[in-house]
């Protein structure tokens, strides 16, 4: 899973019962990490590998759509937009309110353009689910942010087999590659292409192990026990 900004939106589902019919699947994960970031894209197998459903091709969309329009994420174009407005970096638009209001814009874009390549567009097409899931407090701390940080390039197919994260990889590589419609020619350069993807895959790597160690941390310091 690929965090453009901060995380993908993903429901919990329900594993199989005993009879061989499959339970419904449940509601998105409404609990936020710090109380504010959303963490749609959480996944925790309670009974082992292979116990979760499939997400529809409807949920993959509404998944890709949720997070999108999450104010969090909102905020954070716009506070991304303010930096970018110091010193006119990237994307190079100038100066002042149109400017800001621009930056603001292409920000928006860019993430949402990268979560419907991603969790949307490709990931139904190629079969993969855009969900991160845990390994949870049963793996050593070392294998686990080994784990996370490969989950940048290891998916789960709807079959349930891992495979390489196309999905991801190439649905943040097509939102950049979009970004050149509306982007200032003085930002359309490889060099700065190139850097947004290093942004990208480093915000995967802090949005997976968030992902997967905030729960322990709500549950050891806050006594909280997550909702699953």
């Amino acid at each position: 899973m690929i965090w453009s900004g901060v995380a993908f939106a993903q429901p919990y589902a329900a594993p199989v019962d005993s009879a061989g019919s499959q339970a419904p699947v449940a509601t998105f994960n409404e609990e936020r990490i710090l109380g504010v970031i959303p963490d749609y894209q959480t996944v925790t197998e309670i009974n082992g590998a292979g116990t979760v459903a499939p997400l529809t091709r409807k949920q993959k969309w509404t998944l890709a759509l949720k997070e999108t329009v999450d104010p969090f994420n909102i905020g954070n174009a716009a506070l991304g937009a303010g930096f970018s407005q110091i010193g006119n970096q990237t994307p190079k638009y100038g100066e002042g309110g149109p400017a800001f209001g621009e930056r603001f814009g292409a920000a928006l874009v860019d993430f949402g353009t990268q979560n419907l390549f991603s969790a949307g567009l490709l990931a139904t097409l190629l079969h993969q689910d855009p969900r991160y899931f845990r390994k949870g407090p049963e793996a050593r701390i070392p294998g686990r942010v080994l784990y996370s940080i490969s989950r940048l390039f290891v998916a789960r197919q709807d079959s349930g087999r891992s495979a390489f994260n196309a999905s991801g990889i190439f649905g943040m590589t097509l939102g950049i590659a979009a970004s050149n419609l509306y982007y200032p020619s003085a930002s359309v350069r490889g060099r700065v292409m190139a850097g947004r993807c290093e942004t990208s895959l480093f915000g995967g790597i802090t949005g997976n192990l968030m992902s997967e160690f905030w729960p322990d941390i709500q549950k050891k310091f806050f006594h909280r026990k997550p909702k699953v």
